[in-house]
């Protein structure tokens, strides 16, 4: 069974985003893998151990965005293929998922391609559904648990994790499925598995090599600013006892007009 998986590499969650002439940047906050795609990246590897097959790791980004590819080849993906293009500048879902089917479609004999619920620089959250769309496939999302996954049957049966608590949807293969957390803690990289990463050769595929034209986005951000700073004062309320001090806060909240 021949699967793929879509990642994104991101800042740091830890990294603080800033507006400089227009521009986002997280200053020298170091990039990594998508944390949700680690999750997509695990639940392809525990079908490959179940089924066999390859797995192949796509990444639609810069040069710099070969890191993430190393990081799932690490984890024992087999293949990483880098989508970059210059026109790709400025791409929203759309653009992404438009790109990632083409892409899919060009690995070939594709059954499953995996995504991780969102990117926590975007937090979207729809292309995973945005690409099963342009593939014409099944698209699982929210997907907490694998119950079935037959390559013989074509049968797939998850389970969902949504607000009003866990669906069981059932359907055919090919499809798209992004996971939750629950689905199961990723596995760290392997010594052997970065030594072998770091000598991979990781090729590029541009549009003109999936053979589409650049795609047109549905939103584009024209500008983008720092969020106002906020002035925030502090005022520690003392008494002698905790009816003053409760008295003197109920007196303060209608002053201030909270209540």
């Amino acid at each position: 069974m021949k699967s793929v998986v879509c990642v994104k590499q991101v800042p740091d969650s830890a990294a603080k985003v800033i507006v400089e002439d227009g521009q986002a940047t997280w200053g020298d906050a170091p990039l990594v893998l998508n944390p949700w795609d680690e999750y997509a990246v695990e639940t392809a590897l525990k079908q490959q151990e179940a089924h066999g097959g390859d797995v192949i790791v796509l990444s639609m980004g810069d040069e710099s965005s070969k890191e993430a590819l190393k990081h799932s080849l690490a984890m024992g993906c087999n293949e990483a293929i880098l989508i970059s293009d210059p026109a790709m500048k400025g791409s929203d879902s759309l653009v992404t998922s438009q790109v990632l089917s083409a892409a899919i479609k060009k690995v070939g004999d594709v059954e499953m391609a995996f995504f991780g619920r969102q990117a926590i620089d975007g937090d979207v959250g729809v292309t995973a559904a945005q690409t099963a769309r342009f593939l014409g496939w099944p698209a699982f999302t929210l997907v907490s648990t694998i119950s079935e996954l037959d390559p013989d049957t074509k049968i797939v049966r998850v389970e969902r994790s949504i607000e009003e608590g866990r669906q069981i949807v059932e359907g055919k293969m090919p499809a798209v499925i992004s996971v939750v957390k629950d689905i199961g803690e990723p596995r760290y990289p392997s010594f052997m598995g970065i030594r072998k990463a770091s000598r991979a050769n990781i090729p590029t595929w541009t549009l003109g090599d999936l053979g589409i034209d650049t795609p047109e986005p549905a939103v584009s951000w024209s500008d983008l600013e720092n969020p106002p700073q906020r002035e925030i004062t502090t005022e520690i309320i003392s008494g002698d006892s905790p009816e003053v001090i409760a008295d003197t806060l109920a007196d303060k909240i209608m002053e201030e007009k909270v209540l």
